[in-house]
């Protein structure tokens, strides 16, 4: 499967939509996306993993660059997840403490 990225920016506030599955093969692309987003001067980052079906530890390790990445840059990411078997992965690996996870974009655009 592939994975579709959409970007969505106001001023400051970047919102990164995701369908698919993030795995060794579409993780380079992701990180090259949320790199250029976030170099671009959006570094209060929204990640929308609603329709995203796996993910693997290669894209585990993009979030985490990304959230160093922006806060560098003095600003911070935030991820949207709802389904079991992702937010699962997250609690396994402890990234559940590391990044805040929201159920919708409306919640975790309130910063």
């Amino acid at each position: 499967m592939e994975l579709e990225i959409k970007v969505d920016s106001d001023a400051k506030k970047c919102v990164v939509t995701l369908e698919g599955e993030i795995d060794v093969y579409t993780a380079p692309r992701l990180k090259d996306s949320l790199v250029d987003v976030i170099e671009g001067g959006c570094s209060f980052v929204i990640i929308d993993m609603g329709n995203v079906a796996f993910i693997d530890s290669s894209g585990l390790g993009v979030l985490v660059g990304a959230l160093r990445r922006a806060k560098e840059h003095s600003g911070a990411v935030r991820l949207v997840c709802t389904r079991d078997n992702i937010l699962k992965i997250f609690r396994i690996t402890g990234l559940d403490k590391v990044f805040p996870i929201f159920s919708n974009v409306k919640e975790a655009a309130e910063f």
